[in-house]
């Protein structure tokens, strides 16, 4: 079975790539290495992928050009590729480009597939707006252009799906963390910022922001699943996190116990578009995908601290 990953030198898709070789797959990854943030730690990524037994292919999901390069024969698509994140130095345009015709012009390739067994569009709990508590089955009220341009690109999915084009589900993720997570993400860059005795910047009140924090094996654990039974998944919003919830002060305050030492926090104005809280509701994927992250909130925090220390030779003071 071939399986093609979208995104696949980013945080998720590195690690679902490698799960899947693991199980055998064999896996193509693309990705753009856009310089969104630093490419090089992009390559680290690439390298661990490739020695796994990835395929990687560097290419843009924009270009007509990239669909030549890309085998036909693929069974299935996992789509992490997107532009990431809320951030306030992101134009609309580039959420639109890169989330909404990225995905219409690999929904257009995929369509013509004929061996595709099932397409995964990979969504996010930012669909649900400021409190991130719904089911599936509740309206979307995304407040951010990256929410907002994220749950188009999953009823383009989801359209292809209706009118019987292709098999598709999308996966809404909450609050990933671990080793690999992007440099601007809450944990990465907090661990930075400590050992490199750095102040770290605290966005206004979002030390009592909640969130269903979920390791990223977890989530890998739920779309291997995902694969393992495509008829059951074709047609569904399906929302993959944990149940237990922890503010982000008490995140910042478990990295400060591992690590050993405070973190330097500067308060900085609050930041458009951010949720005040998302706690999963994984009712859905507890009954199709019998779904069950187990992971400690600390223990993932440790797996991403050493990770950090090993990947980029930082050392305690």
């Amino acid at each position: 079975m071939k399986v093609l990953v979208t995104g696949a030198a980013g945080f998720i898709g590195s690690h679902f790539a490698e799960a899947m070789i693991a199980k055998g797959y064999t896996v193509y990854g693309i990705d753009n290495l856009s310089s969104y943030y630093d490419p090089a730690i992009k390559q680290i990524n690439v390298q661990d992928i490739k020695a796994a037994g990835v395929q990687f292919i560097e290419g843009c999901l924009t270009h007509e050009a990239t669909y030549d390069i890309i085998p036909n024969d693929i069974d299935y698509i996992v789509h992490f590729a997107a532009q990431p994140g809320i951030s306030s130095h992101t134009s609309y345009e580039l959420y639109q480009h890169n989330n909404i015709v990225a995905t219409q012009r690999l929904l257009t390739w995929a369509s013509s597939l004929t061996a595709l067994k099932l397409f995964v569009n990979i969504a996010t709990s930012s669909v649900y707006g400021i409190h991130a508590t719904s089911t599936e089955d509740e309206a979307a009220k995304p407040i951010s252009y990256y929410g907002v341009t994220k749950l188009a690109a999953e009823q383009l999915v989801m359209a292809k799906q209706r009118l019987g084009a292709i098999n598709a589900c999308s996966i809404r993720l909450f609050s990933v963390y671990g080793p690999r997570e992007r440099p601007e993400k809450l944990y990465t860059k907090l661990i930075k910022s400590i050992l490199e005795g750095q102040s770290f910047p605290l966005f206004e009140g979002s030390e009592h922001h909640e969130r269903s924090f979920t390791y990223v094996g977890d989530i890998v654990e739920g779309l291997k699943r995902i694969i393992e039974i495509p008829e059951q998944c074709n047609g569904e919003l399906i929302n993959l996190g944990s149940e237990t919830v922890y503010t982000t002060g008490e995140g910042i305050q478990l990295i400060e116990k591992i690590i050993g030492k405070k973190a330097q926090l500067e308060v900085v104005p609050k930041r458009v578009g951010d949720q005040l809280r998302t706690a999963a509701n994984i009712d859905k994927a507890k009954r199709i995908l019998s779904y069950e992250p187990n992971t400690p909130f600390e223990v993932g925090l440790r797996a991403q601290v050493a990770w950090y220390q090993e990947k980029f030779s930082t050392k305690q003071d």
